[in-house]
């Protein structure tokens, strides 16, 4: 599969952006894992025009990340223009790789997102929602990519049109989410009309499907049953990265790897742990890498005490010897109960 001219090869599996989660030391851990491609955190296009130096800094991106995408959110046409041309920069202003593709965030449920018109509130206009996007296509040269759900709400399921428009544009791959935004991430995603959307005979462009799939058996499952082109995973990501690897293992063999032993898992998290001080230094890369601590270790029993100590310790090396304690006490079990993951 290809976006513009970055190939992902057969069947990719993709991460998805996430907020406060899919900052560059996870992107490095979830392509080492096996993920074809990354995205950065959600940008948002008014910060960038602005010029705030927070927003600039969520565009560094790392050579060992890629192919990356710099993600850009927004409802206003102009500034959403203005930031595409930037993030196209976003070597020369962010330093670091850069970006490989530019991704339009039209999917993001959250509140204080789609209730502005941006994210997903963009598909209560889809109109506008089309016209931003052919005018990115047309402002930038880097290949442009949109993420969106099926609809607003369960009586405005406009995916299959819009996928058309969408494409029309000029965009290079679609990524659907399988909910609409009135469902945020409650019951279960429907990928019949993502299905769709790929079958459609009019359709030419790479479908990237994504929802629920929290487990390598469910990735199979959609490339088989769906026809899609890629499969983007999220939640079920958080606290295991090495899904990638689950799933690449199965595409590729056709068999089920074993759950990550306990031990394993702490080496992985130690090396998170470092990467995230290594580049945020040991006050921000301590505080951000609680939200991943407290999700490696789920399933574990009588853990709540250990957890809470991984998660409220300022102290790296306490951190770390946390962690050594983790893989001597627990070490040799392999937890990963149903439905731990991406719920």
């Amino acid at each position: 599969m290809k976006i513009g001219k970055v190939d992902l090869g057969e069947r990719p599996v993709t991460l998805a952006p996430m907020e406060d989660v899919t900052d560059a030391s996870f992107r490095i851990l979830c392509r080492e894992a096996g993920a074809a491609m990354v995205t950065t955190e959600f940008v948002s296009s008014d910060g960038l025009v602005r010029d705030v130096s927070k927003t600039i800094a969520k565009m560094h991106t790392l050579e060992e990340e890629a192919p990356v995408a710099v993600q850009i959110y927004g409802n206003i046409p102009e500034a959403m223009v203005n930031a595409a041309k930037m993030a196209e920069r976003a070597k020369e202003l962010a330093g670091g790789h850069g970006a490989d593709i530019i991704d339009i965030n039209f999917g993001c449920p959250v509140s204080k997102i789609a209730g502005r018109g941006a994210g997903s509130g963009m598909m209560r206009e889809p109109d506008k929602m089309v016209a931003i996007t052919k005018a990115i296509v047309e402002a930038v040269g880097k290949p442009v990519t949109v993420k969106t759900r099926l609809g607003w709400d369960d009586s405005s399921k406009i995916i299959v049109d819009l996928a058309e428009r969408l494409q029309d544009t000029g965009i290079s791959a679609l990524t659907i989410h399988g909910r609409t935004r009135c469902q945020m991430y409650k019951g279960e995603a429907d990928w019949t009309l993502i299905g769709e959307v790929k079958n459609n005979p009019r359709m030419y462009i790479p479908i990237i499907g994504n929802g629920d799939i929290n487990t390598a058996a469910k990735a199979k499952e959609a490339f088989d049953r769906y026809g899609v082109d890629g499969i983007m995973v999220g939640r079920a990501s958080f606290g295991h990265p090495w899904i990638f690897t689950e799933i690449r293992h199965l595409l590729d063999t056709g068999e089920e790897l074993p759950p990550m032993s306990v031990k394993d898992r702490v080496t992985l998290a130690k090396r998170h742990f470092q990467l995230s001080l290594d580049l945020k230094g040991p006050v921000t890369g301590v505080y951000e890498m609680r939200r991943h601590l407290s999700c490696y270790f789920k399933g574990l029993r009588d853990f709540k005490e250990t957890r809470i100590k991984l998660v409220t310790s300022k102290d790296p090396e306490e951190i770390m010897r946390t962690l050594d304690y983790v893989a001597q006490r627990w070490g040799a079990e392999a937890p990963e109960p149903e439905g731990a993951y991406g719920l």
